[in-house]
Protein backbone atom coordinates (compact mmCIF):
# COMPACT_ATOMS: atom_id res chain seq x y z
CA UNK A 1 0.00 0.00 0.00
CA UNK A 2 1.33 3.61 -0.71
CA UNK A 3 2.26 5.63 2.13
CA UNK A 4 -1.06 7.39 2.71
CA UNK A 5 0.92 10.74 3.67
CA UNK A 6 3.04 11.16 0.17
CA UNK A 7 1.66 13.56 -2.23
CA UNK A 8 1.04 12.26 -5.48
CA UNK A 9 1.87 14.51 -8.56
CA UNK A 10 1.49 13.75 -12.57
CA UNK A 11 3.85 15.66 -14.81
CA UNK A 12 3.06 16.28 -18.03
CA UNK A 13 5.82 17.73 -19.83
CA UNK A 14 7.61 17.12 -23.64
CA UNK A 15 11.04 18.71 -22.75
CA UNK A 16 12.75 15.13 -22.15
CA UNK A 17 15.57 16.81 -20.28
CA UNK A 18 13.10 19.45 -17.83
CA UNK A 19 10.73 16.45 -17.34
CA UNK A 20 13.72 14.60 -15.90
CA UNK A 21 15.31 16.97 -13.94
CA UNK A 22 11.48 18.04 -12.43
CA UNK A 23 11.03 14.41 -11.58
CA UNK A 24 13.91 13.77 -9.59
CA UNK A 25 13.78 17.23 -7.77
CA UNK A 26 9.95 16.52 -6.49
CA UNK A 27 10.92 13.24 -5.55
CA UNK A 28 13.74 14.09 -3.59
CA UNK A 29 11.38 16.44 -2.26
CA UNK A 30 9.19 13.41 -1.21
CA UNK A 31 6.41 13.59 -3.75
CA UNK A 32 5.46 10.03 -5.55
CA UNK A 33 5.60 11.56 -9.11
CA UNK A 34 4.01 10.17 -12.85
CA UNK A 35 5.69 11.51 -15.61
CA UNK A 36 4.18 11.67 -19.26
CA UNK A 37 4.74 13.70 -21.99
CA UNK A 38 1.83 14.49 -23.90
CA UNK A 39 -2.15 15.41 -23.71
CA UNK A 40 -3.45 12.27 -24.32
CA UNK A 41 -1.34 10.07 -21.73
CA UNK A 42 -2.15 12.84 -19.27
CA UNK A 43 -6.09 12.62 -19.45
CA UNK A 44 -5.61 8.77 -19.72
CA UNK A 45 -3.39 8.81 -16.25
CA UNK A 46 -5.89 11.12 -14.39
CA UNK A 47 -8.70 9.31 -15.78
CA UNK A 48 -7.18 5.72 -14.45
CA UNK A 49 -5.62 7.33 -11.25
CA UNK A 50 -4.90 9.11 -8.28
CA UNK A 51 -3.25 12.72 -7.75
CA UNK A 52 -2.67 15.56 -5.24
CA UNK A 53 -1.49 18.00 -7.89
CA UNK A 54 -0.98 18.06 -11.96
CA UNK A 55 2.05 20.26 -13.13
CA UNK A 56 0.68 20.93 -16.85
CA UNK A 57 2.92 21.93 -19.66
CA UNK A 58 1.25 24.35 -22.15
CA UNK A 59 2.79 23.50 -25.65
CA UNK A 60 2.45 20.02 -25.71
CA UNK A 61 1.84 17.29 -27.95
CA UNK A 62 -1.14 15.18 -29.68
CA UNK A 63 -3.23 17.60 -26.82
CA UNK A 64 -2.59 20.74 -25.65
CA UNK A 65 -2.30 21.57 -22.16
CA UNK A 66 -5.40 24.22 -22.31
CA UNK A 67 -7.40 21.64 -23.66
CA UNK A 68 -5.81 19.17 -21.40
CA UNK A 69 -7.19 21.69 -18.16
CA UNK A 70 -10.52 21.81 -19.91
CA UNK A 71 -11.56 18.15 -19.86
CA UNK A 72 -10.19 18.15 -16.78
CA UNK A 73 -12.16 20.68 -15.34
CA UNK A 74 -15.39 18.57 -17.05
CA UNK A 75 -15.20 15.99 -14.45
CA UNK A 76 -13.03 17.30 -11.45
CA UNK A 77 -12.79 20.93 -10.09
CA UNK A 78 -10.99 20.26 -7.01
CA UNK A 79 -7.60 18.63 -8.82
CA UNK A 80 -5.02 21.29 -8.62
CA UNK A 81 -3.03 22.05 -11.54
CA UNK A 82 -0.27 24.09 -11.80
CA UNK A 83 0.74 25.30 -15.41
CA UNK A 84 3.82 25.66 -16.97
CA UNK A 85 4.84 27.79 -20.35
CA UNK A 86 7.40 29.65 -22.15
CA UNK A 87 4.55 31.78 -23.39
CA UNK A 88 4.58 35.23 -21.04
CA UNK A 89 2.19 37.04 -22.32
CA UNK A 90 -0.52 38.16 -19.63
CA UNK A 91 -3.28 36.90 -22.10
CA UNK A 92 -2.09 33.26 -21.91
CA UNK A 93 -1.91 33.28 -18.40
CA UNK A 94 -5.23 34.67 -18.01
CA UNK A 95 -6.37 31.92 -20.35
CA UNK A 96 -4.50 29.54 -18.58
CA UNK A 97 -6.48 30.94 -15.38
CA UNK A 98 -9.88 30.80 -17.06
CA UNK A 99 -9.74 27.15 -18.16
CA UNK A 100 -9.47 26.42 -14.87
CA UNK A 101 -5.41 26.17 -13.83
CA UNK A 102 -4.71 27.64 -9.95
CA UNK A 103 -1.36 28.40 -10.78
CA UNK A 104 0.89 29.42 -13.80
CA UNK A 105 4.50 30.05 -13.75
CA UNK A 106 6.45 30.75 -16.98
CA UNK A 107 10.11 29.33 -18.60
CA UNK A 108 12.22 29.82 -17.32
CA UNK A 109 11.64 29.50 -13.41
CA UNK A 110 13.59 28.89 -10.84
CA UNK A 111 13.32 25.23 -9.16
CA UNK A 112 12.84 26.74 -5.69
CA UNK A 113 10.00 29.18 -6.77
CA UNK A 114 8.17 25.66 -8.68
CA UNK A 115 8.83 23.77 -5.34
CA UNK A 116 7.10 26.89 -3.17
CA UNK A 117 4.55 26.81 -5.46
CA UNK A 118 3.76 23.10 -5.46
CA UNK A 119 4.07 22.69 -1.64
CA UNK A 120 1.39 25.38 -1.31
CA UNK A 121 -1.27 24.34 -3.58
CA UNK A 122 -0.96 20.90 -1.97
CA UNK A 123 -1.25 22.17 1.35
CA UNK A 124 -4.47 24.53 0.14
CA UNK A 125 -6.19 21.30 -1.38
CA UNK A 126 -5.33 19.10 1.89
CA UNK A 127 -6.70 21.86 4.24
CA UNK A 128 -9.48 22.27 1.68
CA UNK A 129 -10.52 18.83 1.44
CA UNK A 130 -9.77 17.97 5.45
CA UNK A 131 -13.61 17.24 7.34
CA UNK A 132 -14.59 17.69 10.44
CA UNK A 133 -14.72 13.91 11.75
CA UNK A 134 -17.63 11.59 12.44
CA UNK A 135 -18.25 10.76 15.39
CA UNK A 136 -18.18 6.86 17.07
CA UNK A 137 -21.94 6.47 16.51
CA UNK A 138 -23.76 8.72 13.54
CA UNK A 139 -27.51 8.44 13.19
CA UNK A 140 -29.77 9.30 9.71
CA UNK A 141 -33.23 8.58 9.15
CA UNK A 142 -34.07 4.92 11.28
CA UNK A 143 -30.40 4.28 11.08
CA UNK A 144 -27.10 3.94 13.28
CA UNK A 145 -23.90 3.15 12.62
CA UNK A 146 -21.25 2.52 15.18
CA UNK A 147 -17.95 2.68 13.77
CA UNK A 148 -16.13 1.96 16.27
CA UNK A 149 -17.62 -1.54 17.02
CA UNK A 150 -18.17 -1.91 13.14
CA UNK A 151 -21.68 -2.41 13.26
CA UNK A 152 -24.64 -1.09 12.38
CA UNK A 153 -28.75 -0.81 13.04
CA UNK A 154 -30.71 -0.52 9.68
CA UNK A 155 -34.22 0.64 9.54
CA UNK A 156 -36.08 -2.41 9.88
CA UNK A 157 -33.80 -2.63 13.43
CA UNK A 158 -31.81 -5.40 12.46
CA UNK A 159 -28.31 -5.63 13.30
CA UNK A 160 -25.64 -5.79 10.69
CA UNK A 161 -22.17 -6.51 10.86
CA UNK A 162 -19.96 -4.28 8.71
CA UNK A 163 -16.37 -4.87 7.22
CA UNK A 164 -13.88 -2.96 8.05
CA UNK A 165 -13.70 -1.40 4.51
CA UNK A 166 -17.27 -0.58 4.33
CA UNK A 167 -17.11 1.19 7.83
CA UNK A 168 -14.29 3.26 6.23
CA UNK A 169 -16.24 4.14 3.08
CA UNK A 170 -19.18 5.20 5.35
CA UNK A 171 -17.30 7.71 7.11
CA UNK A 172 -15.56 8.78 3.90
CA UNK A 173 -19.02 9.43 2.45
CA UNK A 174 -20.63 10.65 5.83
CA UNK A 175 -17.75 12.88 6.26
CA UNK A 176 -17.97 14.50 2.77
CA UNK A 177 -21.82 14.88 2.95
CA UNK A 178 -23.96 16.57 -0.04
CA UNK A 179 -20.92 16.53 -1.65
CA UNK A 180 -19.65 14.15 -4.58
CA UNK A 181 -16.49 12.06 -3.90
CA UNK A 182 -15.33 10.49 -6.87
CA UNK A 183 -14.31 6.89 -7.49
CA UNK A 184 -10.50 7.43 -7.89
CA UNK A 185 -10.85 9.72 -4.36
CA UNK A 186 -13.02 6.70 -3.05
CA UNK A 187 -10.26 3.86 -3.69
CA UNK A 188 -7.47 5.99 -2.90
CA UNK A 189 -8.72 6.70 0.62
CA UNK A 190 -10.58 3.10 1.15
CA UNK A 191 -8.01 0.68 -0.76
CA UNK A 192 -5.03 2.56 -0.97
CA UNK A 193 -5.01 1.87 -4.55
CA UNK A 194 -3.25 4.31 -7.06
CA UNK A 195 -3.77 2.58 -10.33
CA UNK A 196 -7.19 0.63 -9.20
CA UNK A 197 -8.35 -2.73 -10.64
CA UNK A 198 -12.08 -1.71 -11.27
CA UNK A 199 -14.24 0.48 -10.77
CA UNK A 200 -17.05 -2.37 -9.91
CA UNK A 201 -15.25 -2.56 -6.12
CA UNK A 202 -16.74 0.67 -5.30
CA UNK A 203 -20.23 -0.05 -6.88
CA UNK A 204 -20.66 -3.12 -5.23
CA UNK A 205 -20.69 -1.79 -2.19
CA UNK A 206 -23.19 1.23 -2.80
CA UNK A 207 -25.26 -2.09 -3.68
CA UNK A 208 -25.03 -3.43 0.04
CA UNK A 209 -25.09 0.32 1.74
CA UNK A 210 -28.91 0.50 -0.25
CA UNK A 211 -29.76 -2.76 1.38
CA UNK A 212 -28.65 -2.11 4.61
CA UNK A 213 -30.17 1.63 4.85
CA UNK A 214 -32.48 2.49 1.87
CA UNK A 215 -36.81 2.39 2.17
CA UNK A 216 -35.90 1.58 -1.20
CA UNK A 217 -33.00 0.73 -2.72
CA UNK A 218 -33.94 1.33 -6.64
CA UNK A 219 -34.98 4.88 -5.34
CA UNK A 220 -32.20 5.89 -2.37
CA UNK A 221 -32.40 8.88 -0.93
CA UNK A 222 -29.11 8.80 1.00
CA UNK A 223 -26.86 7.02 -1.40
CA UNK A 224 -26.81 8.60 -4.62
CA UNK A 225 -24.61 7.50 -8.02
CA UNK A 226 -23.64 10.33 -9.94
CA UNK A 227 -22.70 8.92 -13.65
CA UNK A 228 -19.42 8.51 -14.80
CA UNK A 229 -17.70 10.58 -11.43
CA UNK A 230 -18.67 9.04 -8.10
CA UNK A 231 -21.21 8.91 -5.29
CA UNK A 232 -22.88 10.96 -2.82
CA UNK A 233 -24.44 10.62 0.63
CA UNK A 234 -27.37 12.73 1.20
CA UNK A 235 -28.01 13.72 4.38
CA UNK A 236 -31.59 13.50 5.43
CA UNK A 237 -33.38 16.59 7.82
CA UNK A 238 -33.51 14.59 10.80
CA UNK A 239 -30.19 13.02 10.38
CA UNK A 240 -27.82 13.41 13.37
CA UNK A 241 -24.06 12.52 15.18
CA UNK A 242 -24.23 11.66 18.31
CA UNK A 243 -21.26 11.77 20.59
Amino acid sequence: MKEATKASILLVEDEENLQEALKLNLELEGYEVTAVDNGTAALKAVKNEYFDLIILDVMLPEIDGITVCENIRLSNTELPILMLSAKNQSTDRILGLKKGADDYLTKPFSLEELLIRVKLLINKSQKISAKEPVAEEYNFGKNIINFKSLECTTKGGEAVALTKKEAMLLKLLIENKNEVVTREKILQSVWGYNVYPTTRTVDNFILNFRKYFEDDSRNPKYFHSVRGIGYKFTNAPNASSAN
